[in-house]
């Protein structure tokens, strides 16, 4: 009886096959009309750093901040070179932690030097 039901049962390679063929079935761009567009997201992040060798990215983090403020008190508010350290430190830095270093910096509190 067990045989029985294993010859009509197909192995979960069979299945993996035959879900391909159906999927290419119904992907076939003879029969699809409309153009699908996607928009592609890239995820980056900031690039490694020799002075940080370690997993632990506290003080990058710390250290993109202060670029990125330095960079805008030298620069601007809208200086196009300090958006590259603001996008570093929004990808290493927890938002608690620029919450309260923006209020620090408001209050005449902040600790780094900027």
């Amino acid at each position: 009886m067990a045989e029985a039901v294993s010859a009509q049962t197909p192995s979960l390679s069979e299945q993996y096959h035959l879900e391909n063929e159906v999927k290419q079935v119904k992907e076939s761009p003879e029969e699809s009309s409309e153009e699908e567009t996607t928009d592609e997201i890239t995820l980056e992040t900031a690039p490694a750093d020799f002075r940080f060798p370690t997993t632990n990215q506290t003080r990058h983090c710390f250290t993109r901040y202060i670029e990125y403020h330095r960079c805008v008190a030298a620069k601007g508010d809208d200086a196009p070179e300090c958006d590259k350290f603001a996008k570093f430190y929004r990808s290493l830095c927890p938002s608690e932690w620029v919450d309260r270093w923006n209020e620090q910096r408001e209050n005449g509190t902040f600790p780094g030097p900027l």
